[in-house]
């Protein structure tokens, strides 16, 4: 299910001297079929208003919604509660019934569409098998871990076989070993079903470990929008670049190399390699090249879908007409070079 928004806009009473809070400001979107789509902002971006939004829970004050090149802003009544049902949806506090088990929440939704029993039974069966929970099915919800519950919510957002899953700060009450188990099995049921899932969150690791695009939110706009590797290896706002920065020391994996700073100084570039480029001798091959020395501030890699990003932050010692040969022998050979600001930082 593709999904576009064009030029969408959200506002709210209260709030500011003004009066008025401009949650959503000009948002223009598109998420592509079958991929998880990462949208990330700081808390108070506008991130969740714009899922609200895209997700039909609430109305743009103008703007476009597109599924499939179909408009959906305007569905009223019994066409807005059918779209609705294609869509799944996992919050971060689980929302599920304290006062049902495992199988009686997952059931749920089922049961609101009057479909039989017998097929109720079945169909809750298959989905805690999915999630890992096949032997959990009686258990009261008090009994479940965290991971567990959001297992059942997850059965649950998929009990009506949507077109779209729409996940909102789902990892954000879990631990960082029970978040990463929750991402695999996401991916896992992406692939199995075909959909398009959405994630909301404000950690760029959990945007690093499952999505293959991402979006910045910040201020109610939509700031930086892309292929994830590309976000990674050239961010362009200053708010995706924070993200990256502050990424290594809240890292998902405790064992994946991160970046180590071993000199006072920040280095005044940052060099930037993707995938097998982050193996590879380049500085050692300049110094044969180039008469001048470079000093290593600070260094280190990031693996996300497969691929690997590194950064060196990096001081070149030289006549300047010679750092600016290294500077265009790096910007040829396909290393992405930008000069230290520690103010976009």
């Amino acid at each position: 299910m593709d999904i576009e928004i064009r030029n969408l806009e959200k506002a709210y009473t209260g709030g500011t001297i003004s009066g008025v809070v401009h949650a959503v400001k000009k948002a223009s979107l598109k998420i592509p079929s079958n991929t998880i789509f990462g949208i990330i902002g700081k808390s108070g971006a506008g991130k969740s208003t714009l899922v609200r939004l895209i997700s039909l829970l609430e109305k743009p004050d103008s703007g476009e919604i597109l599924y499939n090149g179909e408009r959906v802003d305007s569905l009223n009544g019994k066409d807005l509660i059918a779209r609705r049902r294609r869509i799944g949806m996992i919050f971060q506090n689980f929302n599920l019934f304290s006062s049902r088990n495992a199988e009686q929440n997952v059931a749920y939704p089922l049961e609101i569409i009057g479909m039989p029993k017998k097929e109720i039974e079945k169909r809750t069966k298959e989905l805690l098998e999915l999630v890992g929970l096949g032997d959990r099915a009686k258990s009261p919800i008090s009994k479940l871990s965290g991971g567990q519950k959001q297992r059942v919510a997850i059965a649950r957002a998929l009990a009506n076989n949507p077109d779209i899953l729409f996940c909102d700060e789902a990892t954000s009450a879990l631990d960082p070993q029970t978040t990463i188990s929750i991402l695999k099995l996401l991916k896992e049921i992406q692939k199995k079903m075909n959909l398009t899932v959405v994630m909301i969150t404000h950690q760029m690791e959990v945007v690093k470990e499952a999505c293959t695009h991402v979006a910045v939110v910040n201020d109610g706009e939509i700031v930086e929008q892309g292929l994830i590797e590309d976000i990674f290896f050239k961010p362009k706002h200053y708010v995706t670049k924070d993200f990256i920065k502050h990424l290594p020391s809240e890292s998902l994996d405790k064992n994946e190399a991160n970046v180590v700073q071993w000199s006072n100084c920040s280095g005044k570039y940052i060099l930037r390699f993707i995938g097998k480029k982050t193996d590879e001798p380049i500085l050692s091959r300049i110094s044969k090249l180039f008469d001048l020395e470079f000093n290593i501030c600070a260094g280190g890699t990031i693996n996300f879908n497969g691929s690997k990003a590194g950064a060196l932050y990096v001081d070149f010692l030289g006549e300047k007409t010679e750092i600016e040969k290294v500077l265009k022998y790096l910007a040829d050979y396909g290393v992405d070079v930008e000069e230290y600001n520690e103010s976009d930082y």
